[in-house]
């Protein structure tokens, strides 16, 4: 991999985390139900956000490991152990994800309002199989990493 191509990616992944703790931190102020509400409403009454907060933290541990992984290449300009740890890590970070999407689901089916269902099932089968595909990348990369390694 180029030095410039890592580069970009390093920078790729910053933009993305910034985007994605700017929708985290601002999406709950426009949703329909919190439109009015203030702060502590919108923060402390709502356990379901809460959840989503909790579950986000692996996502930006994958994020923090991904940005790793791309430094370690851009210095060296090849793949090597801490690499393969980096990706074992993101793949891990992945399948937690996953879990959290179906503890959601969960807490949807089993909580949320009749019309709130469809489109929060959808939504969370779209990023479970967002997650999903990141950790076969991250499984089928480390695998031949370690194959070149060996």
């Amino acid at each position: 991999m180029k030095r410039n191509s890592a580069l970009f990616l390093q920078v790729a992944i910053v933009l993305f985390g910034v985007g994605a703790l700017a929708f985290l931190l601002g999406e709950p102020h426009v949703e329909g139900r919190n439109a009015h509400a203030t702060l502590f409403e919108i923060y402390f009454k709502d356990p379901f956000l809460a959840y989503v907060y909790v579950g986000s933290i692996p996502f930006f541990v994958a994020l923090h490991r991904a940005f790793g992984v791309c430094g370690s290449v851009r210095q060296s300009g090849a793949f090597s152990p801490e690499t393969l740890a980096g990706l074992q890590a993101i793949r891990r970070c992945a399948i937690t994800i996953v879990g959290f999407v179906v503890g959601a689901v969960v807490i949807i089916l089993a909580f949320g309002d009749k019309e709130d269902r469809p489109p929060g099932i959808v939504m969370s089968f779209l990023v479970a199989m967002g997650a999903s595909a990141v950790a076969i990348v991250a499984a089928k990369l480390a695998r031949k990493i370690k194959a070149g390694l060996a």
